[in-house]
Parts: C-alpha cells; structure tokens; sequence
C-alpha cells in the first residue's frame, strides 16, 4: 500500500494501543473500531446512494507479505467515488473445491469450539 493517500478522504482509524498486527491488539481496543468508521463514512458523505452508487474500502493490513508498511495496526477508510480514484484490487481468485472447502469449515468450527 502506498503512503500517499488514494483519493480526498482516504484517512486512518488508529487505536491508542500498540500492536504490530490485528491479533496483538486486546479486544476493547477493537470494539469501537467499526463505529467509528461508520461514522466517519457519514461525516465523508459516503453513505448516500446515487444513481451510480457511491462506494468504499475497509482495508488493515497484516505483515509485510499482506502489504502493511508501518508496525502498528491502522484500518484505511479509502472512498471510491469513482473508476479511478480510491482502492484498485487485483483479485486472484481461485476455482473452489466444494468439498475440501466443506472438510476444512468444519477443521476452523473445531478450533473455535
């Protein structure tokens, strides 16, 4: 991700407490994360539909792999007004095998049980 901003509004949500990735971070440092994007995308006027819609991006970033460039955790609030501004995703999406998907929701359910 670049450090420049992507399109006017693009802003960082960042809790107080430092933790390099997502699962370092205590839960009550997560729990108004949300809220306050929702309230930011209001602020930013991005929760009105128009005819073509008006869109935006959630984004965090874990490990230098998944693109994060600074060791503490920060949610990006990216508006997409537009084809070319905000965040541009290439998606290397993969055909799925119904049942080993199947076999490894049910391995995930057995390691949150």
């Amino acid at each position: 991700m670049a450090s420049a901003p992507t399109a006017k509004g693009h802003l960082l949500v960042i809790p107080k407490y430092h933790g390099a990735k997502l699962h370092n971070l205590p839960d009550e440092y997560l729990q108004d994360i949300l809220p306050v994007v929702k309230k930011l995308t209001i602020a930013l006027g991005l929760n009105v539909d128009g005819p073509e819609g008006t869109g935006y991006n959630v984004l965090q970033n874990n490990g230098r792999i998944a693109h994060q460039v600074v060791d503490h955790v920060h949610f990006h609030l990216i508006p997409k007004r537009d084809e070319a501004t905000g965040l541009i995703v290439g998606w290397p999406a993969e055909d799925a095998d119904m049942s080993e998907l199947a076999a490894y929701a049910k391995e995930l359910q057995a390691k949150l049980a």
